[in-house]
């Protein structure tokens, strides 16, 4: 079981190299909102998987919560993608982050009761922790509409907020 909370460990960091890492300066704002939207997509997965195999009430009203932000905040994008008439496009990014969530995914998947909780509430400290850096050092600075940027900004404050409460959380998990 030890080896498996590792495994996953190592893949919430090629998942978290994935989105702070991007170079997102050379990105056109078309692939930036693909990779917002896959970002987000990511964490409704993760939810979900969570209240699938949680039995753990903060766990699972944790992920209830990200579920419904992150849906949110995917309809928001979406919405002015749509009025921006920006076409979302795929990148190498897109890529890296599907295939390194579908890896922890996979890990998480064979983790129960408190080892998936710890696991699980890991991954999210770990994962809002490189969205906002992804967001602090490139998709902000690389958004050229204002209206863009403006969503982006917008959004980070509740990133924060879901890492911080992911950080209690896994504190009373310990």
């Amino acid at each position: 079981m030890k080896k498996l909370i590792i495994g996953v460990a190592t893949c919430l960091f090629a998942l978290s190299a994935s989105i702070a890492s991007a170079q997102m300066s050379r990105l056109s704002e078309a692939q930036i909102a693909l990779i917002v939207v896959t970002a987000n997509t990511i964490d409704i997965n993760a939810g979900k998987l969570a209240i699938k195999q949680s039995k753990n009430k903060e766990v699972l009203d944790f992920a209830r919560q990200m579920v419904s932000d992150h849906t949110a905040v995917n309809k928001a994008a979406t919405d002015l993608v749509k009025k921006l008439k920006i076409k979302p496009a795929q990148s190498d990014n897109v890529k890296n982050l599907k295939g390194d969530a579908a890896e922890v995914t996979a890990k998480l998947k064979k983790l129960k009761g408190p080892a998936f909780d710890k696991a699980y509430v890991d991954n999210e400290v770990t994962y809002h922790q490189a969205i906002i850096d992804g967001l602090d050092n490139n998709l902000i600075p690389g958004a050229r509409n204002e209206e863009f940027k403006a969503l982006l900004e917008s959004v980070r404050p509740a990133f924060v907020a879901h890492r911080d409460h992911a950080k209690a959380l896994l504190q009373s998990l310990q």
